[in-house]
């Protein structure tokens, strides 16, 4: 069984321009004390053939986690558009 369910994500500011910031609203459960932080990591997929065009936007650690509902506001950097292909710079990756 899980010790923490993420129940909801929202993309704020969207939809917005492709350099601007992304922001998701993140709400999970935790159902029970955690020892250690949680750590969240948003990724870019730059290319669905390959990861090795995937970027790190932004990797958090988050704790003290109380139990129950919690709640926060995650922000990364956009994406650099010089290590997509441009097979896969526009539409869905």
């Amino acid at each position: 069984m899980a010790l923490v369910n993420v129940t909801n994500i929202v993309v704020l500011d969207n939809p917005t321009a492709f350099g601007n910031p992304f922001q998701f609203e993140i709400t999970f459960d935790c159902l029970q004390e955690l020892e250690d932080d949680i750590e969240w990591k948003v990724i870019y997929v730059g290319s669905p053939e390959t990861a090795t065009h995937d970027q790190v936007l932004d990797e958090i650690l988050v704790g003290p986690v109380p139990v129950g509902v919690n709640k926060f506001v995650l922000q990364a950097d956009a994406p650099d558009p010089s290590t997509i292909p441009n097979d896969n710079i526009l539409g869905v990756t």
